[in-house]
């Protein structure tokens, strides 16, 4: 069984779908150093990498899942759990840690109940902490899907992801529009 949101949001375990999986398979049966691309397009399949396709990618490899699940877990483009509808993230660059980004994470934790790398309950969503997100002159940043959210204090944050729940909850649309004071990738708030 496997964890899946179904259209209506709700989470649900499902039977896994090894048809995808399969059809990778077969297209770097005989590869050698086939491991990467097999697993990025497991990802790109299902979202994150399930454990049922990791352990049916060492068994068609003729490798311990250790080895799979060490590549997997060596590389930060690999997620081992899915993400929810929407991705906030929270800058760690220099300019946003000494303006502030530390204290903007622990209230946005405090409030989505979640710590980075995890998933709300309802898989509404995902707190990721990132190196840098090339807006340092909004220091400290935070970006909810393609929406940007520069000089944040730790409650104009926990503001802004509230007003893009409420959007969210009104819209209905698959992914909420950005409250009016937020800024679209490449510009500025």
């Amino acid at each position: 069984m496997t964890v899946v949101q179904s259209p209506d949001g709700a989470v649900v375990e499902a039977t896994f779908d090894y048809g995808p999986l399969e059809e990778l398979l077969e297209k770097y049966q005989g590869m050698k150093g086939a491991l990467i691309p097999l697993l990025q397009g497991t990802q790109a399949a299902y979202g994150y990498l399930p454990k049922e396709a990791m352990i049916r990618l060492a068994e068609a490899l003729g490798e311990p899942l250790s080895s799979v699940f060490g590549v997997a877990t060596f590389y930060a483009q690999f997620r081992l759990v899915p993400r929810a509808k929407n991705v906030v993230r929270i800058c760690h660059g220099t300019a946003c840690h000494v303006s502030g980004s530390p204290l903007v994470g622990l209230e946005v934790e405090k409030h989505l109940g979640i710590q980075e790398g995890e998933n709300t309950e309802d898989m509404m969503f995902t707190l990721e902490g990132v190196a840098c997100l090339g807006a340092c002159g909004m220091a400290p940043v935070m970006m909810i899907n393609e929406h940007t959210y520069g000089k944040l204090s730790p409650d104009k944050a926990v503001s802004s992801i509230k007003e893009f729940a409420a959007a969210e909850g009104n819209g209905g649309s698959e992914t909420a529009e950005a409250p009016a004071d937020a800024a679209t990738e490449g510009e500025e708030a």
